[in-house]
């Protein structure tokens, strides 16, 4: 899933920041940038479904909750550090011509940090929770020490906990988008709510907190449900009621979509409103079952897999990718390009990419001998 994730960004970034002239008036565009719409809520949902795989297997070695909770909010301020180092690279790279406030930007990887912590505190909270878990933990002396075992529900309703966070944050958001922004706050920190950035309005290539922590919490909690005792030895039939409900999901926001009755004053579709969230989480429900069978039945079993291999690296590409697309050294003019240019420089950075993932994985780079190396080189 991070693999097709990649691939998407790819296609979105490169049409979106090399088409030029007529080619930007063109359906094709269009369905470029519908496709790309995918690549951030599947990166965040993912995040969440990875977290809660560690979080389980935490919970598995009977920590206490404060333990847990420190280790993945530690997990999330790593990510998002590597948003702020990510953002400070920019910056330097484009020194000249970027504007100071870029170094302040709500990019995907701040949110997936932030989100992180947001998920560490929830998860904390439900499990030092006796009202949420039934009983309180337990603590039972071993031969390491002090352990707890806690009650078979608490993952369960961390899940509970987890859907109705997401809905929340789904609910609230075109309020703060509109009637309750937030605009008292310093407009640094206003941008992780709206995306309002130094602009003075919600911006839409922004990643807030609203909506799109949403996605994270979705993941952790359709990530706990993947990895429970009772889906463990289950995962294809798990995984397609995934896509069941996800194309329950779809059809209703659908329907809610179409129908008269609006709940805000403002109705964003694309940005901000609840019924398009609940289609991309719905998708993304969808898109786990068909991803987990292609793994398992389709062409992924062949052999090597592209998708599998850039999924592996997905950060790494990422970051490196944005500077050849839109940055100084990027392959191609900037608006200038004809769909057929365009696509081959999409090939190209998809190619070197790949390269660039292979290189990072099949090379133990720990064993290289670098001083031996340099000595080999310097002359006499």
């Amino acid at each position: 899933m991070r693999g097709l994730a990649c691939v998407l960004m790819f296609q979105t970034h490169c049409y979106d920041a090399w088409l030029g002239g007529d080619a930007r008036n063109t359906t094709f565009l269009k369905a470029s940038q519908i496709l790309g719409t995918l690549p951030a809520p599947l990166f965040l949902f993912l995040a969440g479904i990875s977290f809660a795989l560690v979080t389980d297997k935490l919970i598995r070695k009977n920590l206490s909750s404060a333990a847990i909770t420190r280790t993945m909010v530690r997990r999330g301020a790593e990510i998002l550090g590597f948003g702020l180092l990510f953002r400070l690279q920019e910056f330097l790279i484009a020194w000249g011509w970027a504007p100071w406030s870029d170094l302040l930007r709500v990019d995907v990887l701040n949110i997936i940090g932030l989100s992180m912590i947001l998920m560490a505190l929830t998860c904390g909270i439900v499990l030092a929770s006796p009202l949420a878990v039934g009983p309180a933990p337990a603590t039972v002396q071993t031969e390491r020490g002090s352990a707890f075992v806690y009650n078979p529900r608490a993952k369960f309703t961390i899940v509970i906990v987890a859907m109705a966070v997401s809905a929340l944050i789904a609910l609230f958001t075109p309020p703060l988008y509109t009637t309750w922004r937030l605009t008292w706050l310093p407009w640094p920190i206003e941008s992780y709510i709206d995306g309002c950035h130094n602009l003075g309005s919600p911006q839409p290539w922004l990643f807030p907190l609203f909506p799109w922590a949403a996605f994270a919490i979705a993941g952790l909690a359709a990530g706990f449900i993947l990895f429970s005792d009772q889906a463990r030895n289950q995962t294809a039939k798990t995984l397609a009621l995934f896509a069941a409900t996800g194309a329950v999901a779809i059809l209703v926001a659908r329907q809610l979509d179409h129908s008269s009755l609006h709940l805000y004053a403002t109705y964003d579709y694309w940005h901000t409103s609840p019924n398009f969230l609940m289609m991309r989480i719905g998708m993304l429900l969808v898109i786990c079952f068909v991803s987990y069978a292609w793994c398992r039945w389709g062409l992924a079993t062949w052999g090597f897999s592209p998708l599998i291999q850039l999924g592996q690296t997905s950060l790494l590409v990422y970051w490196v990718h944005i500077e050849f697309v839109y940055g100084r050294f990027s392959l191609l003019p900037k608006r200038a390009e004809s769909i057929p240019v365009a696509t081959r420089g999409l090939l190209e950075i998809t190619l070197f990419m790949l390269i660039l993932s292979l290189l990072r994985t099949r090379i133990d780079w720990k064993k290289i001998e670098w001083k031996k190396m340099m000595r080999r080189v310097q002359p006499a």
